[in-house]
């Protein structure tokens, strides 16, 4: 049976741009494991000129997420410019975490050219960023902290973190930490890893001050944390009680049919916990400043009443606001959608982990199907990536293995539905990460350490961010994102319904063969017929069908129709036979994915 998964009249489609903003601009080659400042390099906001963020407009990117703005910890010394040094026990590599935010209302001093007006430098990134057409995200990582954290910066009355907490107790409501009392901290110890791999600093001693011991970020109640452990990070507490019962007022029934107003509403007059207010107050701060919207890091470990909370609270100030958000629980997605106010989450479980198995051999694509509509009433929430910087790069060995095995995944990934396509920076020339960089190893490219990304590089040509140093294989690889996501912004079909037709061809049409993926995508206005080879290896020669059911929705009759593929432009015939199925003879090569769109 063919269903349908998508309703009409969706929002456009949108493509947001990782990029990791340390990173992007480093134009030294070097490499050197554990390599400093001086050694490795390192990128600045003002390497995104207004031709490179022309350049990633071109690209087809509407939203540029930012990576690693919010000042977090690193292993420099910035004592001059009155920051605090940060100790290597509690810190991930020597450029730090990310995610471990060290300061809330400032930003990384490393990405400035002068760190004293190292905000000021951000503004004017906000500010180039708008002028080229693109919107803004940063990250918020409201589950947990930086150990050390330290507000250095903050508005006139804002209070620290912890600054106010009763520390004789485990737990408080009104605490922002939860405690360990009568214990110290303990670094947690390995055999196997020693910070800056061994190398001296003043502060590398095996101990950070800290009584009582706090939870560490991932939830460890143990005042000496395993090594695996977010030790660098302590959780926030949100007012959730240590036996996981919920101490703050909850959404009535029926508020996940509400709306962002309604639920500001609610929460208006409610009496709710500390660090909401904290998180609320940073989120509205970066809001004031131009910020357009925010990714939230393992959202699904913050209640999603918070979420209700903070974005309703966003929307009413910035109803464009475009908020996505990490979260890995299928189960729960329509919560964090429904009732916390969320715009997008992860599609990684889903979608992202069947398309890697596919192209790893490791099962068929016809559950692409299935996941879609299960789904259905959520899709346009799903947000489909095949790369970030958590995961293995896509042409990575670990991964898909070569660039041009990624396309058809890309293909699909882009295409099947109306949700946003995200691609982290890199990806569109076959960035491998095939850098052992020190703390972050191959596969990846590092978040926590001083290094460059090769073929980005490449591209960037030394600050010209022309493609002058790509190779022919890369150039024709960005030329290819280029086209499939420009597509996508202005297709009109990309809005509309999606119906599989995989199950029909599999049942009725010779030589259709496993390792291919084939749906349609329409709208009154625009048809679209798309298949994906999925092989690496094998060409498949076939006459697809398209469903008589379909065709009868298309108002079409017996008959010639002429398509044109999206992608590079070459014609192909629809012939409606006698039984009113579409009848579409094709060759697709390995790797190869045709979009055709029917012109009639």
């Amino acid at each position: 049976m063919i269903k349908n998964t998508v309703t009409i009249n969706q929002p456009k489609k949108t493509v947001v741009y990782q990029v990791f903003t340390r990173l992007f601009g480093n134009k030294n080659t070097t490499n050197k494991p554990w390599g400093t400042i001086e050694e490795n390099g390192v990128g600045k906001f003002n390497d995104f000129t207004d031709k490179a963020l022309q350049e990633i407009k071109k690209l087809g990117v509407t939203h540029i997420w930012y990576t690693g703005v919010p000042h977090h910890d690193v292993i420099r010394d910035y004592t001059k410019y009155g920051i605090s040094n940060d100790d290597p026990d509690v810190v991930k590599g020597r450029a730090g975490s990310p995610y471990a935010v060290k300061d809330y209302y400032n930003v990384n001093p490393d990405l400035a050219v002068d760190p004293a007006k190292r905000l000021q430098e951000f503004e004017a990134l906000i500010a180039r960023t708008h002028k080229n057409g693109l919107k803004v995200i940063i990250d918020i990582v409201p589950n947990h902290i930086a150990r050390n954290y330290k507000g250095l910066t903050n508005p006139r009355g804002v209070r620290d973190f912890g600054a106010d907490d009763d520390t004789s107790v485990e737990y408080a409501r009104n605490n922002n930490f939860y405690y360990i009392p009568g214990k110290a901290f303990e670094v947690p110890t390995s055999p196997d890893y020693k910070p800056l791999n061994g190398e001296p600093n003043p502060l590398s001693d095996g101990k950070f001050s800290e009584f009582p011991a706090k939870w560490t970020g991932n939830g460890s109640r143990a005042a000496k944390p395993d090594i695996n452990d977010w030790y660098e990070t302590v959780k926030v507490n949100y007012g959730i009680r240590p036996d996981g019962s919920k101490d703050f007022p909850e959404l009535p029934a029926g508020y996940e049919n509400k709306g962002y107003k309604e639920h500001f509403d609610f929460w208006k007059d409610k009496d709710v916990p500390n660090s909401w207010k904290k998180f609320r107050d940073i989120a509205l701060y970066w809001i004031g400043k131009g910020v357009d919207g925010f990714r939230y890091d393992m959202a699904e470990m913050v209640p999603y009443e918070f979420w209700s909370y903070m974005n309703s609270a966003i929307k009413v100030k910035n109803p464009e606001a475009y908020l996505m958000a990490e979260v890995y629980n299928p189960k729960e997605y329509r919560n964090y959608i429904k009732l916390g106010k969320m715009d997008y989450l992860y599609d990684k479980v889903e979608t992202y982990d069947h398309l890697k198995a596919v192209i790893q051999g490791n099962a068929l694509p016809d559950a692409l199907s299935e996941i879609q509509e299960s789904m259905a009433d959520i899709e346009h929430h799903m947000l489909h990536f095949l790369d970030n910087h958590d995961e293995q790069r896509l042409a990575s060995p670990e991964f898909a293995g070569t660039p041009e095995k990624g396309k058809p995944l890309m293909v699909v990934s882009a295409t099947i539905s109306s949700s946003p396509t995200m691609i982290y920076f890199g990806q569109e020339v076959g960035e491998p990460g095939n850098e052992d960089a020190g703390f972050g190893k191959r596969s990846r490219t590092s978040i926590f350490d001083y290094i460059g990304v090769p073929h980005h590089q490449r591209w960037m040509n030394g600050g010209k961010f022309d493609g002058g140093q790509l190779t022919p294989k890369e150039k024709e690889l960005r030329d290819f994102y280029s086209r499939l996501l420009n597509f996508t912004l202005t297709s009109d079909a990309m809005t509309g319904k999606f119906e599989e037709i995989q199950s029909f061809n599999r049942r009725e049409t010779e030589n259709y063969d496993s390792g291919l993926y084939s749906y349609v995508r329409y709208t009154p206005k625009e048809k679209l017929i798309i298949t994906a080879n999925f092989s690496w290896v094998t060409s498949s020669t076939f006459q697809l069908r398209v469903p008589s059911e379909i065709l009868k929705k298309w108002m079409l009759k017996s008959g010639e129709y002429p398509l044109t593929d999206q992608l590079y432009g070459k014609k192909y015939t629809m012939r409606i036979d006698e039984n009113g199925v579409g009848l579409i003879k094709m060759t697709l090569k390995p790797s190869e994915s045709l979009i055709l769109k029917l012109e009639y």
